[in-house]
């Protein structure tokens, strides 16, 4: 296994804000610019584009190493995540508005972003790696727009599940809250019991402040400081594993590579393959990294993550 030291972090990219109208929220945009093809990063569900793609692990982000690789890397945040602003229903309690950020409204800010990236770089067709919850908002944009997508990476995407139970439990409220245990409990769930540490920072060191400090209020939360996230990603996972993802797959026609760790317990065997089977690309690739987990990102196979994905990419070149 090749180990990197962990190290606190800069983020990468030059950060700017691509500002709302008419009641539209403010994003906020980071890019590495490259000559080479645009793609844009889309995040998962609990964590914005400075922990993930951004976030640097020995002096090296996901976005350093496509830069390197000669792309033009772009990433933002959804409203409601890191840099970008919080919506109303942040205000009230969780309980007093429907889950907030449902993928038919990120959809949106996303389609905002890559106007905003074609404008600036006058490239008609861009590509997308999106990761989790991520993969639902880029496939509902890509089933919308498929003309306008050159590749697609679906990092550990989440599937419709193929023997779909109808959602029980809880309806997820506009908003919740999310603490430094919950996010570390969640890193390691899928490791194998007695197999050494797979993240690069075991006990996220670094990384751990650094999430807090994407929520202003975070750090005064009680019992544990908490950063509030919006509810919809939730509500859009629970809803797919029913039987309801939110777009359909058969229309994205861009090229589409599959990527996921070996341990993903979110996007099993079973998911990739359903997934796969009903893309409409004519060209799929499922690649599937040992000893990672769906935070591969942030463990030590994340090279083999960022060689997978490179590759894929590499091809709008030629």
């Amino acid at each position: 296994m090749n180990h990197i030291t962990a190290c606190g972090s800069e983020t990468a990219g030059d950060v700017t804000y691509l500002c709302g109208r008419d009641g539209e929220p403010t994003l906020l945009l980071r890019r590495i610019a490259g000559t080479g093809p645009s793609v844009v990063y889309v995040h998962g569900a609990t964590f914005p584009s400075a922990l993930s793609v951004a976030y640097r692990f020995g002096g090296l982000s996901w976005m350093d190493d496509l830069a390197a690789r000669g792309f033009d890397v772009w990433a933002f945040d959804f409203a409601g995540f890191g840099g970008s602003d919080r919506p109303p229903a942040f205000e009230h309690a969780a309980s007093e508005s429907p889950p907030y950020g449902r993928a038919c409204d990120a959809q949106v800010q996303l389609a905002r972003v890559l106007a905003h990236v074609r404008q600036v770089t006058g490239r008609a067709r861009l590509s997308l790696i999106a990761h989790s919850w991520g993969t639902i908002v880029a496939g509902l944009h890509a089933s919308l727009q498929p003309g306008t997508i050159a590749r697609l990476v679906f990092f550990g995407p989440i599937a419709q599940r193929e023997e779909a139970q109808p959602a029980t439990g809880d309806s997820p409220g506009g908003w919740r809250l999310v603490s430094i245990a919950q996010q570390l409990a969640r890193f390691v769930e899928d490791v194998p019991a007695g197999h050494p540490a797979v993240l690069i920072e075991p006990g996220l060191a670094s990384w751990a402040p650094a999430y807090l400090a994407s929520d202003p209020g975070a750090a005064a939360r009680r019992p544990v400081p908490a950063v509030r996230i919006p509810g919809g990603p939730a509500a859009d996972i629970k809803a797919a594993w029913a039987g309801g993802l939110a777009y359909e797959p058969a229309r994205v026609l861009a090229p589409t590579l599959i990527v996921r760790g070996a341990w993903d317990g979110l996007c099993t065997d079973d998911d990739a393959l359903w997934l796969r089977g009903r893309l409409g690309a004519a060209e799929t690739r499922d690649v599937k990294i040992a000893e990672g987990t769906h935070l591969m990102h942030l463990e030590h196979a994340r090279l083999g993550l960022f060689e997978a994905t490179g590759a894929f990419l590499m091809k709008t070149w030629f």
